[in-house]
C-alpha cells in the first residue's frame, strides 16, 4: 500500500509498505480522510506530541475510514462501517487510569504518534477506540472528530453558566471549535481574540461571534471575563488571557507551548481575583459526544477546513511552506 512515511527528523517520503496485519481485538480501516494537526508539525521537527514518534513512522492520528477486516473478537463495529478513530490508547493498569484519568497515562500509545497511523491507504487500530458514525455524517467531517474531542475535554473541566461571558484567545482551528463549543453550553457571551481578517469574520459572518483583531490594534479588555480559553500556547497570549480576566474567572490553558516557554504570572492577582487556572491534555472520554456534536450539526467544522490535500502535500504543512492555512486534510481514498 501507499503510505507517507517520517523516515527522519524533518523528512517524510512516501513509500510501498506492507498493508497492517490486524490482531483478534483490532480493526483494519481503509483511510479515507486523515486531518493534520499542529502536533504533526511538531513530530516532523523531532519535538514531543501526546507522545515520542520515532522514525520510521507513519504519521496521522486525526482519522476517518471504511471498515475492511475485524480480528475475531471484535463486537462493537463491522465489516463496511464508516469510523472514526480515538488515536489515545491507555494502559489501564498505572496509577493514573486506575484514578480516573487515563489521559495522564503513563504507558500512553497514539495511533499516528507511537504506532504507524492514517497517512496511509490503510491503517489498523484497538477495536477499543474505532467508533462507528452514521452514514450522514461525512467521513471528510469525522475525520476531525479527534480534535474536536480534545476540545470538548477541555470544556468538561471547566465550570459553565448561562450568566458568564467567555473569550477565546487564538483564532486557529482548536480556538475556532472552541467558541462553537462555548456558544453550546449557553454561556451568553462568547468572543473570538485572533490575528486573521479571514478567519475573524468567518466567524463573525457564519457564526455570530464577536471578533476582536489584535494585529490591527483591537485591545481584549481587561478584568471582563467569566471564562477564557487560551488556544495559541505562546507567553504573550497567555499573560493576555490572565489579564482578560474578572474576580473568579477561570483560565484554561490549552494551546501547547514549547516545552521551554514560560510567562510571567502576579500571584497577588491570582488569589485576589480567586483564579483557576486550569490545563488540558488530550480526550479521555470524549469522543461520542465530538460525533453527536458533529452528526447533529451542532458544531459545524467544513466551514473551516482551508486545505485539501495529497499525501504529496503534507510536507508543505509541516514544513511551514504551506500557509494560511486554517485547517488541513488529506484525501486519502
Amino acid at each position: 500500500m501507499k503510505a507517507l512515511v517520517l523516515t527522519a527528523t524533518k523528512k517524510l517520503e512516501e513509500k510501498e509498505v506492507p498493508e497492517p496485519q490486524i490482531k483478534d481485538d483490532e480493526v483494519l480501516v481503509k483511510t479515507a480522510y486523515a486531518g493534520i494537526c499542529g502536533t504533526d508539525r511538531e513530530l516532523y521537527n523531532g519535538l514531543p506530541g501526546s507522545a515520542q514518534a520515532n522514525p520510521p513512522i507513519i504519521l496521522g492520528h486525526e482519522n476517518s475510514g471504511i471498515v475492511v477486516k475485524i480480528g475475531t473478537k471484535v463486537t462493537n463495529v463491522k465489516v463496511g462501517d464508516h469510523v472514526t478513530v480515538d488515536p489515545n490508547i491507555y494502559c489501564g493498569q498505572c496509577y493514573y487510569c486506575r484514578t480516573s484519568r487515563p489521559e495522564l497515562c503513563e504507558h500512553l500509545s497514539a495511533v499516528g504518534v507511537t504506532r504507524d497511523g492514517g497517512f496511509a491507504e490503510y491503517f489498523s487500530a484497538p477495536a477499543k477506540v474505532v467508533y462507528p458514525i452514521s452514514n450522514k455524517l461525512s467521513l471528510k467531517a469525522a475525520a476531525v472528530a479527534e480534535p474536536l474531542s480534545c476540545a470538548m475535554h477541555g470544556i468538561n473541566l471547566l465550570k459553565l453558566h448561562p450568566y458568564q461571558k467567555a473569550l477565546v484567545i487564538g483564532d486557529g482551528f482548536m480556538g475556532e471549535l472552541f467558541v462553537q463549543l462555548l456558544m453550546t453550553t449557553g454561556v451568553h457571551q462568547v468572543d473570538l481574540a485572533g490575528i486573521s481578517d479571514e478567519k475573524l469574520k468567518l466567524n463573525h459572518n457564519k457564526f455570530g461571534i464577536h471578533t476582536i483583531n489584535t494585529a490591527k490594534g483591537e485591545k481584549i479588555a481587561n478584568n471582563y471575563y467569566d471564562v477564557v480559553v487560551e488556544a495559541v500556547g505562546n507567553p504573550i497570549t497567555q499573560e493576555e488571557a490572565i489579564s482578560a480576566t474578572r474576580r473568579g474567572a477561570q483560565v484554561l490553558m490549552f494551546g501547547v507551548a514549547n516545552p521551554k516557554s514560560k510567562f510571567s504570572i502576579n500571584s497577588y492577582e491570582i488569589y485576589q481575583k480567586q483564579l483557576t487556572i486550569q490545563g488540558s491534555f488530550i480526550n479521555p472520554y470524549c469522543f461520542e459526544d465530538a460525533i453527536s456534536l458533529l452528526e447533529s450539526g451542532k458544531v459545524d467544522v467544513l466551514p473551516l477546513i482551508s486545505h485539501e490535500l495529497s499525501l504529496g502535500e503534507v510536507e508543505d504543512f509541516t514544513s511551514g511552506k504551506l500557509k494560511d492555512v486554517s485547517k488541513a486534510i488529506v484525501k486519502i481514498n
